[in-house]
């Protein structure tokens, strides 16, 4: 493992239920890796009792809320927005340059392509074995890319297996959610308080930066709102209506709120890549 990297898991009242941390030690992860709490969580101490205070870090979330773009003039701070951007501070000053971030609720990180180039079903037959050389090489390829944050893909990518767009076109993708390599070099500012991934992406992808998903690697994670803590209460206070809009408000060029799926309608946030992030034009069009 680099000597400047770690992995940092965002969590809140689920000190008994950080997933990831389970699923990262049985793909073989054996780097450092540390909890983010913040100081408003009940179940602190239970944290520091099961990972230790070496492991855990606690950020000031009123602080953070002073100086995060949240999109609204609510109250509360049930949202996972405070912490995404305390990482890049609590990384810089641990002198770690490279890391990744991610969510407690992660069961399984697997491979979507064999050494045949055929495609895999997301199983725990296709997991990483390694995390340490998976994790290794995302951090090198992020390196020699321009981009704000590497992202792998995630379950929703790959409804209808090899005739996924993600499988059909199995291209980097101009998205980053759930999974973020990142860097101290290459600070950013996450915004809006529900869809923060979303908002943030297409925000800043519509100025020039870059985001991007790897498809052939992904994460898979349990459903939203099945467990309590992290931004459960604030989905079932609020809808996926209101967490859709947010990105709507943010880049209503590109984004409208449109109703997704086959047999089993939602309401989600439907993007315009053509309005959203600038382009390269083909060479046919010079003059």
């Amino acid at each position: 493992m680099l000597d400047d990297f770690a992995v940092f898991i965002l969590s809140h009242g689920r000190a008994d239920k950080v997933d990831t941390f389970r699923t990262l030690k049985r793909c073989g992860y054996t780097g450092r890796v540390y909890i983010v709490i913040d100081n408003e969580d009940k179940q602190a101490e239970k944290y520091y009792q099961n990972f230790g205070r070496d492991m855990v870090i606690m950020f000031d979330k009123a602080a953070e809320a002073e100086r995060t773009d949240c999109g609204d003039n609510f109250e509360k701070r049930n949202t996972v927005l405070f912490a995404r951007n305390a990482v890049f501070d609590i990384a810089e000053g641990m002198g770690v340059e490279y890391f990744i971030v991610l969510d407690d609720d992660y069961y399984n990180f697997c491979y979507k392509i064999n050494g045949d180039y055929e495609y895999l079903n997301s199983d725990y037959n296709s997991s990483f074995k390694d995390a340490n050389m998976a994790f290794d090489l995302l951090v090198e390829f992020y390196k020699k890319i321009d981009c704000a944050s590497l992202a792998i893909g995630q379950g929703g990518d790959y409804i209808g297996g090899k005739n996924s767009s993600s499988w059909v076109s199995p291209n980097l993708r101009r998205k980053a959610m759930n999974f973020w390599v990142l860097s101290t070099k290459r600070r950013f500012e996450y915004i809006s308080r529900m869809n923060d991934d979303v908002s943030t992406y297409l925000s800043l992808g519509n100025k020039g930066l870059l985001f991007l998903t790897f498809p052939l690697v992904a994460i898979q994670q349990k459903e939203t709102q099945s467990q309590g803590g992290g931004l459960t209460e604030m989905y079932l206070d609020f809808g996926t209506y209101t967490k859709s809009f947010y990105s709507v408000m943010y880049l209503p060029s590109a984004v409208k709120v449109d109703m997704m799926g086959e047999s089993h309608r939602r309401l989600h946030h439907s993007i315009k890549w053509d309005n959203a992030v600038p382009a390269i034009i083909s060479e046919r069009w010079r003059k």
